[in-house]
């Protein structure tokens, strides 16, 4: 029989300060891809203002996902000593100091800025699916999807209007870029009412010591979750080079990744509540693989008339990529606690696996001078996401006290 243990559920009716709680959940979400999204149409001017090789400026998008490998395994241990709702308004702040130091007129601050950045968002990454769990676990699937789309709805948004900013407005890139710093701003004065609701966290001997490291379970999920991760920030940090090498200007190609991003929108939101129904998620993983390899085989056919329908189905196989590895993170565990240990390992190692992947395709192109082989890494990208896929998706728990998994 499959281990049933159940977290404490909150089931009180929402009152105002759940409400909060959900409309807070909802703008941090919001804060967590577009400071990183706004980069990607802005990387010819970012790159042609400051001289960066394809290389350094790949690095404005790596150096983010670093922040979130070194963090991420931390992230647990920190919000179980201070809270996690403390700890996520710290990391608001941090991600609006980061958003105004990166706009300065300094390449090091640039960067700076930048890691910041990173640090933040991987605070975020890894306690909101814990939030979830412990707040709405008889909701984890809506909650899920919610917050997926307010991520994928400001990072659409993000990229769609940073051109405009930058150069309809005459704001300049920086300016483009700044401008985020106003969302963070409305989420840490929504999340205030949260900083009193911190009670330290009683855990079982058994749970603090399971041994996830161990378990191959929790392995599929840690991958998938870092290959859906390195084929989101490939194709934000290149789509625009690659749609403009297609002949689209700047502005369009800035468009073409905002469509991405909205046609991700239903997936997102729709994936983890369909997935959260069911005890096994394999069929949605399958379905998930069809839309990005017919999404990648389409870029890779190359050709300009068809592009917008390819971007598209990148679009809804991302936004249900990214829904089925944070749902897996939630489902996969028994409480609040080992969820937000299976987050800090999943987005430990599979963000730095994800690092790799904007630096390597801008040298590989900077080298071939064409997208065939960036293009042809990422289908193959595409086919071992299916297969770990299978394997995360499975009706089953990560080990409590051994390394076998609890499986019907």
């Amino acid at each position: 029989m499959r281990n049933m243990t159940k977290p404490a559920v909150m089931n009180k009716p929402i009152k105002l300060t759940g409400a909060l709680l959900v409309i807070g959940v909802i703008l941090v979400a919001a804060n967590m891809r577009a400071s990183i999204t706004a980069v990607g149409p802005l990387i010819g001017t970012i790159q042609a203002d400051t001289g960066l090789s394809g290389a350094l400026v790949g690095m404005l998008t790596t150096l983010p996902l670093i922040a979130f490998a070194i963090l991420s395994p931390l992230a647990p241990s920190i919000a179980n000593r201070f809270g996690a709702e403390n700890t996520l308004f710290a990391s608001l702040i941090t991600l609006a100091v980061g958003t105004v130091l990166r706009s300065l007129p300094n390449t090091l601050t640039l960067f700076t800025g930048t890691l910041l950045i990173g640090l933040a968002i991987a605070v975020c990454n890894v306690l909101l699916p814990a939030l979830v769990k412990q707040h709405f676990a008889n909701h984890v699937g809506l909650m899920t999807g919610v917050y997926t789309m307010s991520m994928n709805l400001w990072a659409a948004l993000a990229s769609g209007i940073s051109v405009p900013m930058a150069v309809g407005l005459g704001l300049g890139w920086r300016g483009a870029l700044v401008c985020w710093a106003g969302v963070t701003v409305l989420a840490i004065i929504v999340w205030l009412p949260q900083l009193r609701s911190h009670r330290p966290e009683v855990t079982a001997k058994a749970d603090q010591n399971s041994p996830l490291w161990k378990s191959a379970l929790a392995w599929q999920v840690t991958f998938f979750m870092g290959l859906q991760s390195l084929l989101f920030y490939v194709t934000v940090t290149w789509l625009p080079e690659i749609v403009a090498d297609r002949g689209y200007s700047a502005t369009a190609a800035g468009w073409m990744l905002s469509l991405m991003q909205l046609c991700s929108l239903p997936t997102s939101f729709l994936m983890p509540l369909l997935a959260g129904r069911r005890p096994s998620q394999r069929s949605f993983v399958v379905l998930t693989f069809c839309f990005s390899a017919i999404g990648y085989l389409g870029l890779f056919a190359g050709g300009a008339s068809l592009l917008p329908l390819w971007v598209a189905f990148i679009g809804l196989g991302g936004g249900a990529y990214i829904s089925l590895a944070l749902v897996f993170i939630a489902l996969r565990t028994n409480n609040p606690r080992q969820t937000s240990r299976l987050s800090g390992m999943a987005q430990c190692i599979g963000y730095l696996l994800a690092a790799v992947g904007p630096m390597l395709m801008g040298w590989i192109h900077d080298y071939t001078l064409n997208w065939t082989v960036p293009l042809l890494l990422l289908l193959a990208t595409v086919l071992l996401l299916l297969i770990l896929g299978l394997g995360a998706g499975r009706d089953a728990y990560v080990g409590l006290s051994s390394d076998k998994e609890h499986q019907a």
